[in-house]
C-alpha cells in the first residue's frame, strides 16, 4: 500500500468519524458548518517520534495562522504513528501548548486533544463519556479563538455542551456508539 493511499484512507476514516459521531451525534455543534463549507484541513502526519510530531505542529500552527479563516478555519493533525499512548498524548498537549505560545500564537490559537484511549480525570478507562473526545487516531485539532467565540455567541447553550454530550453518550452506550461504525 502507498503512503497516499494510506493518508487517504487516515483522512477518510477521520471524515466518517468526524461525520458520524462528532456531527451525527451533534457533539459539536459548530463542526458541521465548518465541514459543510469545506474549512477543515485534514493533515496526516508520518511522524513517529515527539520531535518530529512538534515540528510539524509548529508547521501547521503557522500554516493556519497565515491563513485565512475562510479558506481554512480549522485543521486536524492526525498522528497514527506517533503518542499510541495516551498518558505519553496528554504529556504532548503541554508541549503543543508552549508551542502556541512560543510562536506567540496564544489568545489567536488553540489545540484540542482527541484520541482512541481519551479518558477525562476521574473516570474509569471504560466509561462511554470518555467517547466524547475518542477518535479514531490521535488528533490534534487546531482551532482558531476567534472562530470559537463567534460559534458560542451563536450558541447560546454552549457551557452545557460537555453535559449535553456525556448525556446523549449515557443514552447511546458502548452497544450503540460500536453501531455507529458498522457497516452494513
Amino acid at each position: 500500500m502507498s503512503t497516499n493511499s494510506s493518508h487517504e484512507e487516515i483522512v477518510a476514516t477521520t471524515r466518517r468519524w468526524l461525520e458520524v459521531a462528532v456531527i451525527g451525534l451533534n457533539l459539536c455543534p459548530f463542526a458541521k458548518a465548518v465541514h459543510v463549507k469545506d474549512q477543515i484541513r485534514y493533515v496526516v502526519s508520518d511522524a513517529d517520534d515527539v520531535e518530529a510530531l512538534a515540528t510539524q505542529l509548529v508547521a501547521e500552527l503557522e500554516f493556519l495562522a497565515e491563513t485565512s479563516a475562510e479558506k481554512i478555519d480549522t485543521t486536524l493533525l492526525i498522528a497514527p504513528n506517533a503518542l499510541a499512548d495516551f498518558l505519553d498524548f496528554n504529556d504532548f498537549l503541554d508541549v503543543a501548548d508552549g508551542l502556541v505560545e512560543e510562536l506567540e500564537l496564544d489568545g489567536i490559537l488553540q489545540v484540542a486533544p482527541f484520541h482512541p484511549q481519551f479518558q477525562f480525570e476521574g473516570t474509569d478507562v471504560d466509561d462511554i463519556t470518555n467517547f466524547t473526545n475518542r477518535s479514531p487516531f490521535p488528533i490534534l485539532h487546531l482551532l482558531r479563538e476567534d472562530s470559537v467565540e463567534r460559534a458560542v455567541e451563536a450558541f447560546p447553550d454552549e457551557l452545557h455542551i460537555a453535559e449535553n454530550n456525556m448525556e446523549t453518550l449515557r443514552k447511546l452506550g458502548h452497544a450503540g456508539w460500536k453501531s455507529l461504525f458498522n457497516t452494513k
